[in-house]
């Protein structure tokens, strides 16, 4: 069985930074395709950002300019850096690694 542990969600006023961190338990498999998605209260869930193989990195227009992912597939481990944080962003952010989930980490931006 694989667990998914995120952290580095929390707390944050406007304009300032997170960096969330995502690992799954095991190694001995292989995916091609990490990411980040969020969901805000009495929102869908929608995708952030996600990395295939190649670093080859998709962003929701949100994103953009402001979060970084990253990731490294032969550890099955994934990053989101967000800067310039807004209220908007707001939400659970669930990462996922291959067909595996994490239980969601809490960002909160307020002053």
């Amino acid at each position: 069985q694989v667990r998914i542990v995120e952290s580095g969600g929390g707390l944050v006023q406007p304009g300032g930074s997170l960096r969330l961190s995502c690992a799954a338990s095991r190694t001995d498999f292989s995916t091609n395709l990490m990411g980040w998605y969020r969901q805000a209260p009495e929102k869908e869930r929608e995708l952030v950002a996600s990395i295939r193989i190649g670093a080859h990195t998709n962003y929701a227009d949100a994103a953009k300019g402001r979060f970084t992912i990253s990731g490294d597939f032969d550890k099955n481990t994934v990053y989101l850096q967000m800067n310039n944080l807004k209220p908007d962003d707001t939400a659970v952010y669930y990462c996922y690694i291959g067909k595996y989930w994490g239980q969601g980490t809490q960002v909160t931006v307020s002053s």
